[in-house]
């Protein structure tokens, strides 16, 4: 799996372009469409190689298989709509969660939502994208991104990590408390290779997101990555590999990409 944040990919590389298809989707107004008739195009949308991909990379029944470049067409048509966002995400099918979250309006849902998300997110996929993102974007990010990170459940916990790595890349510098940031990068040094297998990988992207997004900590997160070395994490049945903090920090460097904040964490 491949980290997102840093040079415009997806979160996962297997989550977004992964085979083209000749698709002639109908030209319908989703935003008249009820859940019921999105529901219907999600499954015509679906196929089963995407489908097989996103199992392998931890997704559950029920899914399609739907491409997020075919989700970000219904998303272009609804727009920002939170209350056909909830009823997606309650489905309990995963194209439909992450649909929810690229339609969820930051400014009304609920922290209430965003709890009922982050317990029902039967992926990471879901945990560590969908939830995280819409957790940092609305106004409840750096509440919950303490709380998730202290659950002994392994994807509200890697949620938390992935809330707070969304927020260093859209938060401008001046709001945020570089003393907290600071004691979050010993806790990863300290923790990391005792946690739990996807809260490992977060955990190493929170270190990567600080060197890339946070100038003022960039040195401290360079020698932290250093510290921790290779992180194990086991990536089921794919090829992806968990990247190494070091070398990515200075990719970042090298490409002067340091402390390029994001417009929003969704994408």
């Amino acid at each position: 799996m491949f980290l997102k944040l840093y040079f415009g990919k997806t979160h996962f590389r297997g989550f977004e372009a992964i085979s083209k298809r000749e698709n002639n989707i109908q030209k319908v107004g989703f935003y008249n469409m009820d859940l019921k008739q999105i529901m219907i195009e999600l499954e015509k949308m679906g196929t089963p190689t995407i489908k097989k991909i996103f199992v392998n990379h931890g997704a559950k029944e029920p899914l399609f298989g739907v491409k997020v470049g075919d989700l970000k067409k219904i998303q272009k048509k609804i727009k920002k709509n939170n209350e056909i966002s909830l009823e997606l995400y309650k489905t309990g099918n995963a194209d439909a969660m992450y649909l929810a979250g690229l339609v969820a309006d930051e400014k009304q849902i609920q922290k209430k939502d965003l709890q009922f998300w982050v317990k029902n997110a039967a992926s990471p996929m879901i945990s560590e994208c969908t939830v995280a993102w819409v957790a940092a974007e609305s106004k409840y990010g750096w509440e919950l991104a303490r709380e998730w990170i202290e659950s002994e459940k392994e994807s509200v916990s890697s949620s938390g990590w992935s809330t707070f790595s969304s927020l260093l890349s859209i938060v401008p510098n001046h709001q945020i408390e570089s003393k907290e940031i600071s004691k979050l990068l010993k806790r990863v040094e300290s923790k990391i290779h005792k946690s739990q297998n996807r809260v490992k990988y977060c955990m190493n992207g929170f270190v990567i997101a600080v060197g890339g997004f946070y100038p003022e900590l960039g040195e401290e997160a360079l020698q932290t990555a250093k510290k921790i070395g290779k992180v194990e994490v086991m990536m089921g049945k794919t090829a992806c590999k968990v990247p190494e903090a070091t070398e990515y920090i200075l990719k970042m460097r090298k490409m002067g990409k340091i402390g390029n904040k994001k417009k929003m964490a969704r994408c």
